[in-house]
């Protein structure tokens, strides 16, 4: 399991916008580069990142082999009902984690 962060306020006012952000810990090998006997190392990266609010899909980006090691991202959310934020990594070589948060409305 990968570690994460996720940083986001417990609680907010119904209606208002919030920054979240999340950061994983991944090495994100592209597939081009060699070990010490010059052998390809296999590819593994992250290829898609999901946000769901109470089970919606309110944020998703897709992820290339470009993007950096221990991916960070960054997005706005308009804090409706009380629920749980779902954040789901997927990646190759089989690669899947999901985190939760619960978010208060106030």
């Amino acid at each position: 399991m990968a570690r994460t962060l996720i940083t986001l306020p417990a609680s907010a006012p119904r209606g208002s916008i919030i920054e979240i952000r999340t950061l994983i810990a991944h090495p994100m090998e592209t597939g081009y580069r060699r070990d010490g006997d010059g052998s390809l190392l296999p590819r593994n990266i992250l290829r898609r990142f999901e946000c769901r609010y109470n089970g919606e899909l309110v944020f998703s980006t897709d992820l290339f082999a470009a993007i950096a090691a221990n991916p960070y991202l960054a997005f706005p959310l308009r804090v409706g009902d009380s629920g749980t934020l779902s954040f789901s990594w997927t990646g190759d070589q089989g690669f899947a984690q999901t985190e939760t948060v619960t978010l208060t409305s106030t």
